[in-house]
């Protein structure tokens, strides 16, 4: 019944992600970067359909997250990545059942990024990644040490970059509005409100966790003896409390250490 109900909120989430791309994004050429931003701007120049192009380009990437990350990293990218341009494909005639052409850019630009934050959200809090330029990001953080932040800036910004050129600043700069609400919601249907996060971690590896956690990022940690309540084994447990600003790159960080980790 628990899978279900995931798998569920899951699809609810890419539902609301295909809804507001063909409503706001796609109608209105607002390119928020990302696989399904860069589909826009193919649309605009080679006259391709989106669901198409973002099926062909996750497939591709899907290829390259299996040879490159391995099975486990890719697994949970699957879902998202085929089951996205179908839904963007049902519903490419959202437009005509909702109708929202008389409202002002901005207001389309929000109610897109609020459609599509809420959608990632679900998506990210089940374990679920969305695919896509995702998959570069983590590339560059496993064999380029780039910080999944950094990456997503450089890839996305540069699909966002180019939409100015090839779509007009004007949807330039209200795509950039879409992409800040899409982060800011996703992050707090994620993770909460609260400003900080605390990690109760198990690792075998604990010495290099420690290092990272205390060296490379400054915090402060507690490391608990723990006996294992199944196995009765004696573990060392390391607490620690992030900023959840920081989340997504101290989970990161941790799972190149150790990818069982969590």
């Amino acid at each position: 019944m628990q899978i279900i109900k995931r798998y569920s909120v899951v699809v609810l989430g890419l539902l609301l992600v295909a809804v507001s791309y063909n409503l706001c994004f796609s109608s209105y050429e607002l390119d928020t970067g990302g696989v399904s931003g860069l589909a826009i701007i193919i649309k605009k120049l080679f006259f391709i359909k989106e669901s198409s192009f973002i099926l062909i380009a996750n497939t591709m990437l899907l290829i390259l997250s299996y040879f490159t990350l391995g099975k486990e990293m890719t697994k949970n990218t699957f879902l998202a990545s085929f089951l996205l341009p179908i839904l963007i494909d049902i519903t490419a005639n959202i437009n005509e059942w909702i109708i929202i052409k008389d409202l002002d850019l901005l207001l389309i630009a929000i109610i897109g990024g609020t459609l599509s934050g809420f959608g990632y959200g679900m998506l990210f809090k089940n374990n679920f990644t969305s695919g896509g330029t995702d998959i570069l990001n983590h590339i560059a953080l496993q064999k380029f040490k780039i910080p999944l932040n950094q990456s997503m800036l450089y890839i996305d910004g540069l699909i966002v970059l180019l939409g100015g050129f090839i779509l007009g600043i004007e949807s330039m700069i209200y795509s950039i509005i879409a992409l800040l609400i899409i982060s800011n919601l996703s992050n707090k249907t994620m993770l909460g409100i609260n400003n900080n996060k605390v990690f109760y971690i198990e690792t075998e590896k604990y010495e290099k966790v420690a290092n990272y956690l205390t060296k490379e990022l400054k915090y402060d940690i507690t490391i608990f003896e723990a006996t294992g309540g199944f196995t009765n084994r004696n573990k060392k447990l390391i607490l620690c409390s992030i900023k959840t600003s920081d989340y997504y790159k101290v989970k990161a960080g941790l799972e190149m250490i150790d990818p069982h980790i969590f």
